[in-house]
């Protein structure tokens, strides 16, 4: 529990000690870190406005640090401004709370994110078990290594389909080379890139589970090389295995969390943090996170449908980043200079 204002942190502090939780306390958000790097709570609740380091900052730090960056997060606050939910939410809280508020108010709050958690932990604790009944051990990446081994593959040109919108899945995609993109057409011609694929994933997962034809196109941003696996067998294994059937559900999921945040951020992003938002989110995905310039060398076209902009305010903006000295672009590749005030820019 993070809060400056002593008498309000003690009365919650004595509210959840009373229903059998044990609580950590902090008086500011930098002693509140600290506590959740050392401890590693199961969950965190934060005021926003705090001298020395804010709710923000603090939730922030806490999903930089990986041992803490899952851990759930409530905010609270005397602040009702639909402006601060939203910044709050965006950032990766999982509940707000605003003051004045009752007991059963914060329990139950507080109650529910804990029972999720547990869930979740439960159900790959599960997945690990059903693990051990196809491979024989309890690490994803080998089991699924044995899931995709032995495949035929296909070899893709750059900007040749994997698959089309609107046709009835038959295989599941899974890259061992290259990068795939995932976009949608409307009515008017216009692209909005859904998903970005790398060595290592799965695509056309979302139509075989859903039982539904593929809702996007798939089409190779570069010479690409991936294994084709026949509907019939992934079902089977499905079927037989509730480890391969709780990661493809995990899966779909983070697939549609990942559409409502990108379609969020479409109707009330600003342009700028659109198109920082979307270099990011490329770098994220292609470039080597371990070098101290991330560089990106995608096309115009895929980094304006990403963004969910048009191909010239895309361009006006990184060039208004470059004026900025937080970008370069040097034989069409992108290079991050500033990777901080692009990411401020995105938070």
């Amino acid at each position: 529990m993070i809060e400056d204002n002593e008498l309000i942190r003690e009365n919650i502090a004595e509210m959840l000690d009373l229903a059998n939780y044990t609580t950590l306390t902090a008086v500011n958000g930098k002693v509140g870190v600290e506590v959740a790097i050392r401890e590693k709570p199961d969950l965190v609740i934060c005021d926003i406005m705090m001298p020395v380091l804010d709710g923000y900052g603090v939730l922030h730090l806490l999903h930089k640090n990986k041992p803490t960056q899952n851990i759930p997060f409530i905010f609270l606050t005397s602040k009702s401004d639909k402006l601060d939910f939203r910044k709050g939410m965006e950032m990766g809280a999982d509940d707000y709370i605003t003051k004045p508020f009752d007991s059963t108010e914060l329990l139950n709050a507080v109650e529910s994110r804990l029972k999720k958690t547990a869930l979740l932990k439960e159900e790959v604790e599960t997945s690990l078990k059903g693990n051990h009944q196809v491979s024989g051990s309890h690490d994803m990446d080998n089991l699924l290594k044995e899931f995709t081994s032995g495949r035929d593959i296909n070899k893709y040109k750059k900007k040749q389909i994997v698959f089309l919108e609107g046709n009835r899945p038959v295989y599941l995609f899974y890259v061992l080379k290259g990068k795939v993109k995932a976009y949608k057409t409307n009515e008017e011609g216009k692209d909005l890139v859904m998903g970005l694929y790398s060595t290592g994933d799965f695509l056309g997962h979302v139509a075989l589970l859903e039982n539904t034809n593929y809702k996007e196109t798939a089409e190779a941003m570069e010479d690409a090389e991936i294994a084709i696996i026949p509907k019939d067998d992934f079902e089977s294994l499905m079927n037989e295995n509730p480890g391969i059937s709780r990661k493809f559900v995990q899966m779909l999921a983070k697939n549609v969390t990942e559409k409502e945040e990108q379609l969020i951020g479409i109707a009330y992003n600003s342009l700028r943090k659109r198109v920082a938002e979307a270099l990011m989110q490329v770098c994220k995905k292609y470039a080597d996170l371990n070098s101290d310039k991330l560089s990106v060398d995608i096309n115009r076209d895929s980094l304006a449908n990403i963004a969910g902009v048009a191909k010239e305010s895309f361009i006006r903006t990184l060039s208004d980043f470059k004026d900025e000295k937080l970008i370069e672009i040097k034989e069409g590749a992108i290079t991050i200079l500033n990777r901080q005030k692009l990411e401020n820019l995105v938070n």
